[in-house]
């Protein structure tokens, strides 16, 4: 299965958006295509440290996975961040993250006015 971005962006804006701060995932055999995909980028989550596994089938989102989300939360940013990573033919959600970042910075300055 392809990472897709996107979803791991979605994955990460609904779960800060939910009134509980666990994530349930249901792994079983007979799961619909959406749900095994959604189980999966969960995991990728994990392996990205943006996530992490509490207990049984509960995760939830890290620090890391806050930051994440704060860099990349403006539509804006997030497309620029996409088209810079498909101007390069992929990026790493690490490198994706500090792209955001960048752009972050630029808007900031741009204004406020101060360098960060």
């Amino acid at each position: 299965m392809k990472r897709d971005d996107d979803l791991i962006r979605k994955l990460l804006i609904e779960t800060e958006a939910a009134e509980e701060w666990r994530v349930t995932v249901f792994e079983g055999l007979n799961n619909p295509p959406e749900e095994e995909q959604r189980n999966y980028h969960i995991k990728l989550l994990c392996d990205a440290g943006l996530m992490t596994w509490e207990t049984g089938i509960m995760y939830r989102m890290t620090n890391q996975g806050h930051d994440y989300l704060d860099a990349v939360r403006s539509d804006n940013i997030w497309q620029k961040t996409k088209d810079g990573a498909a101007q390069v033919g992929g990026m790493t959600l690490g490198m994706m993250k500090e792209l955001a970042i960048a752009y972050l910075k630029k808007e900031a300055k741009d204004r406020l006015g101060v360098d960060l």
